[in-house]
């Protein structure tokens, strides 16, 4: 927000996030159908922006000023304009980079994206036999002038055409909608090779050639492509009594039936037909915003490769955990000293490992596990499955207001629940948004040791190859019995005994935060070395962003390194000077936290699950948990170290909110790539002299 506001607004930043997204699309130092996917991710990102964040801004713009929430600095409505206009920009450069840079490289290299222009005569009969055998049986024509027209409805994210029509007989104008049928096709279909050409064409395109075909009593006039984003919001009044469970699903049949966030239409549609179109769909003006010819460009993750693997990122394959391939069994080797994992550098299989084993180990007698967005396909679900059909105590908390996860969420908790696991649904207010999970084993002394499970990211096998996260897999005494603590808390609600190695969100989080930055500034004032690192997805909440600023003020030294929200304005005099941000914006999704004090040369290092906005600190569950072990602090810490160092895929946000690549003297660093290659090393050599390890 370009004011003299202390902070930024939440979704002015979010925009400035999927703009550095954008940058990467542009990046010519990025392989073609890389700088492809990063406009299919910017689209995918505004999409869901739209249908939550827009819409509740909508209707916060409906309501009586006097109600309006003190957070916002400025009033909904020009905020709403502000970002209307922002992504007016945004998706002007989309197109641009799409049209002046994507499809001339494309085009270069023999391949050709269709993108309004004539279909060339060897290609025109498969157009017209893919249309009549397969799309053909999906379209839907609607009339909607005339005394027998349907009341027009427009499925929400779905693709439609505006056509405007001339009656043959009457010479009258007509209007219709016709839907895109991507739900039931790939919306990107491979032509025959021409001319040593490879040759793509959108269905869009597929059906524009054939309009005549559907409409045969009319003369076609015009053919614009629309979208509606509807709210997806799961509006639950009252989450304290009832069945949430019935509720929740009650919802998620009404999603598509939301109210309008945003109607977007092709800019070269003649206004009379927009103007008609507003009438019959019910609009207004805000809910109106121009776009090309094309929409729902996030189906440009489906554009096929013909010179795969080139063009594309040289695959990181995962890297092998020597201190567990070299044990017979996972939990042997976390008796010998915690295990830290890094997704996805390391291979996903390990998490796999410790809940396979778990079900199958006579030895092992209970098992818990914290969900927040199940994989569709959950072979984690599976072993939990085994593992009670084996005589296991197992139970699960299913967080199902994990928002666009409820219906996989609840399909999962209900199969598992079918099989003897206890579920424990989503508590009333809260969201259960850690990362843990619990196994109980039995010693041959008779005595119960625990293991733990701590994560920054989703027990989901499916995003941990494309999310960059940590695990730590521990028996420390301590953090076990507090994390059991946890799931009692879970399933039974009442208070348990404070937490002292753990940080958690409604017990202990922001307090521990706030003691550790004073700390730092007690040491600032004394004249000591005092500096903080914080790696977040987002940093949004005013109480931390005041207690960062009093720091900086102090003179302690503070490294950001922000994804996405950043609410936070660094380098503004008297306030922030001591305080930079960085974004990092490359191949994987960064989503690790990570929580570094310098504590007078006695480092404190945790990780966990919660971001620094109002949502993680005071309305969830969150896990934060200690990296105690000095070897893996190292690990942790040289993450860290080139994350500030990386001047390829870094930027700094400055106090405008603008996204500045990081320029500095060191050789090239790419913070993801140098941390797997500097990961597979150490594996390498931990394999071959372990005593040995190069950790520095």
């Amino acid at each position: 927000m370009m004011n003299n506001s202390k902070y930024f607004d939440r979704d002015v930043s979010w925009l400035s996030f999927n703009r550095r997204v954008l940058m990467e699309a542009a990046n010519a130092s990025v392989p073609l159908y890389e700088r492809i996917k990063f406009l299919a991710i910017y689209s995918s990102n505004l999409d869901e922006f739209f249908r939550v964040r827009v819409a509740a801004l909508r209707s916060i713009v409906d309501i009586d000023k006097k109600k309006i929430n003190k957070r916002f600095t400025i009033s909904p409505k020009k905020l709403l304009q502000e970002i209307l206009d922002e992504v007016n920009l945004q998706q002007e450069e989309f197109g641009r980079i799409k049209k002046e840079m994507i499809l001339p490289e494309l085009r270069k290299n023999k391949i050709i994206l269709y993108r309004n222009e004539p279909i060339i005569r060897e290609h025109r009969r498969a157009v017209e036999h893919y249309f009549k055998s397969k799309i053909l049986s999906y379209l839907q024509p609607v009339i909607m002038t005339g005394e027998k027209s349907k009341a027009p409805y427009l499925d929400n994210r779905a693709l439609y055409f505006a056509i405007s029509l001339e009656n043959k007989l009457t010479g009258e104008t007509d209007y219709a909608h016709l839907n895109i049928p991507t739900d039931h096709l790939p919306r990107f279909v491979e032509l025959p090779k021409a001319n040593e050409f490879f040759y793509y064409i959108a269905i869009d395109d597929i059906i524009r050639e054939n309009l005549d075909f559907l409409f045969p009593n009319h003369d076609v006039k015009g053919c614009y492509s629309i979208k509606l984003n509807r709210d997806a919001d799961l509006n639950i009044e009252d989450e304290y009594s009832g069945d949430l469970v019935k509720k929740i699903r009650k919802q998620i049949d009404k999603r598509n039936l939301g109210v309008p966030s945003r109607f977007l239409y092709d800019n070269a549609m003649p206004r009379e037909m927009l103007a008609f179109l507003v009438e019959k769909f019910n609009l207004e003006e805000d809910d109106l915003v121009p776009g090309g010819r094309y929409h729902n460009m996030y189906d440009l993750f489906g554009l096929q490769n013909p010179r795969k693997p080139a063009f594309e990122n040289e695959p990181l394959e995962p890297i092998r955990k020597t201190c567990l391939e070299e044990n017979p069994s996972v939990f042997n080797a976390i008796d010998q000293g915690d295990v830290m994992l890094h997704f996805p550098y390391h291979n996903y299989d390990y998490v796999l490992r410790f809940f396979n084993e778990a079900a199958l180990d006579a030895h092992v007698e209970e098992i818990k596990v914290t969900f927040y967005r199940i994989a569709p396909e959950s072979f984690i679900s599976n072993a939990l499955i085994s593992a009670v059909n084996n005589g296991k105590k197992v139970t699960v908390f299913v967080e199902i207001k994990a928002r666009f996860d409820e219906e996989n969420n609840l399909k999962w908790a209900e199969k598992m629940e079918k099989a003897g696991i206890k579920i424990i649904y989503s508590i009333p207010g809260l969201k259960v948004h850690a990362k843990v999970g619990l196994v109980c084993r039995r010693q041959e002394d008779g005595s119960l040791k625990r293991y733990g499970f701590f994560g920054t990211g989703n027990f989901n096998e499916k995003t941990a190859t494309i999310y960059a996260d940590e695990a730590l897999l521990t028996c420390n005494k301590e953090m076990t019995e507090e994390l059991d603590r946890v799931f009692e808390y879970l399933y039974t609600k009442e208070e348990v005994s404070p937490f002292k190695q753990l940080l958690v969100s409604q017990f202990n989080i922001t307090d521990r935060f706030t003691s550790m930055i004073d700390r730092e500034i007690a040491h600032a004032r004394e004249g000591k070395k005092a500096y903080i690192i914080l790696k977040l997805n987002n940093l949004q909440d005013d109480i931390m962003i005041d207690k960062l600023y009093e720091a900086s003020q102090a003179g302690v030294k503070i490294d950001l390194i922000i994804r996405a929200i950043c609410c936070l304005r660094p380098g503004v005099e008297g306030l922030s000077e001591n305080i930079t941000v960085r974004r990092i914006v490359d191949r994987y999704l960064e989503h690790s936290r990570v929580f570094y004090f310098y504590n007078d040369g006695v480092e404190n290092l945790y990780q966990g699950s919660a971001d620094w906005m109002k949502r993680n600190l005071y309305y969830r569950i969150e896990v934060v948990f200690p990296i105690l072990n000095k070897n893996l602090k190292k690990e942790v810490m040289k993450m860290l170290d080139l994350q500030l160092r990386d001047n390829t895929k870094a930027c700094y946000i400055n106090q405008n909110l603008q996204n500045i690549r990081v320029k500095n003297k060191e050789t090239g660093i790419q913070a993801q790539v140098d941390f797997y290659k500097w990961l597979k090393a150490l594996e390498n050599v931990s394999a071959s002299e372990p005593e040995k390890t190069p950790l520095q």
